[in-house]
């Protein structure tokens, strides 16, 4: 990699010099390579993927701007994105983590809930992004299910058509997709901007004890989809959920629409990641639509 032109994009977006000393690999991302860039005097968090995915950080940059200017929870200021040679890459922030512990759980629960109060006259957002590396649409629209149906579920079951996931899947996300409104008689969410993909490898905690999130697929949604995804894989703990519940507490169907929100994901990690996750999506489906019975 040529370190030199990144090293000349950070200079000009921070109006300082910055010579590279060494760039150490990191571990920890299925999508991206990383590195940590260190210079004489700071150092910097890079990502890094093939050039046609520029998109992706650039929306990744606006996703971290527009969740940094909530003043809410922390997030790594992003520096500069661009394409160097074959490469598209995405300057950020180097953040130093620590140990999670009961307080900083306390303090995620609290900062998320405030997020999730900034509010917006739509659901959807300005602009289109993805989750992971999955194109996501996020089209305004005043229509809560109709967004999740058209713009999450069956995109997604159309990729996984695509890529041979037919049979049992296809017929029950359809008639999933055409009961999704019972799902809502009693509930109607306020747009929220939401993290997005709110998996505990995207949330840490820095030095001084403060919650970081990070890795963004950010839009204005249901808030009950980022605490979904907190449940899908674990890693948080109790305090979290608690502290959440203290500052703005769920409605009692949260428990049946988050094994909606959450097949969103597995869907996407059918698509991205292959048939392990077929089984988990199909079930979840049959769970939903024993609901609807």
């Amino acid at each position: 990699m040529d370190w030199q032109i990144i090293s000349e994009h950070i200079a000009l977006a921070t109006g300082r010099a910055f010579k590279v000393v060494s760039a150490h690999p990191l571990a920890g991302g299925d999508i991206n390579s990383a590195f940590r860039l260190q210079g004489d005097n700071e150092a910097y968090f890079i990502k890094l993927n093939r050039a046609d995915l520029a998109p992706m950080f650039a929306a990744e940059f606006v996703g971290l701007q527009e969740l940094a200017n909530t003043q809410t929870i922390r997030v790594p200021m992003p520096i500069v994105h661009g394409i160097a040679r074959t490469h598209s890459f995405l300057v950020l922030e180097h953040i130093a983590f620590g140990a999670s512990n009961r307080t900083s759980e306390r303090l995620l629960g609290q900062q998320l809930a405030r997020l999730h109060q900034q509010p917006m006259a739509y659901f959807g957002w300005h602009r289109d992004n993805t989750i992971g590396k999955t194109p996501q649409s996020n089209g305004h629209c005043a229509d809560w299910p109709a967004f999740w149906r058209g713009q999450r579920l069956k995109i997604q079951l159309e990729l996984a058509a695509r890529q041979g996931y037919k049979d049992t899947l296809q017929i029950l996300g359809e008639q999933l997709c055409d009961g999704l409104a019972a799902l809502f008689v009693n509930y109607q969410p306020q747009p929220s901007l939401v993290h997005g993909d709110l998996w505990a490898g995207n949330a840490g905690v820095d030095l001084h004890g403060s919650p970081v999130i990070f890795d963004p697929a950010c839009y204005y949604g249901d808030r009950e989809t980022d605490l979904a995804m907190t449940e899908l894989f674990g890693g948080f703990g109790a305090d979290f959920y608690a502290a959440y519940q203290a500052v703005w507490p769920l409605d009692e169907g949260y428990g049946v629409r988050k094994t909606l929100y959450n097949l969103y994901h597995l869907l996407n990690h059918l698509n991205l990641f292959g048939h392990s996750y077929l089984r988990q999506a199909e079930n979840a489906m049959a769970r939903l639509l024993a609901e609807l019975r």
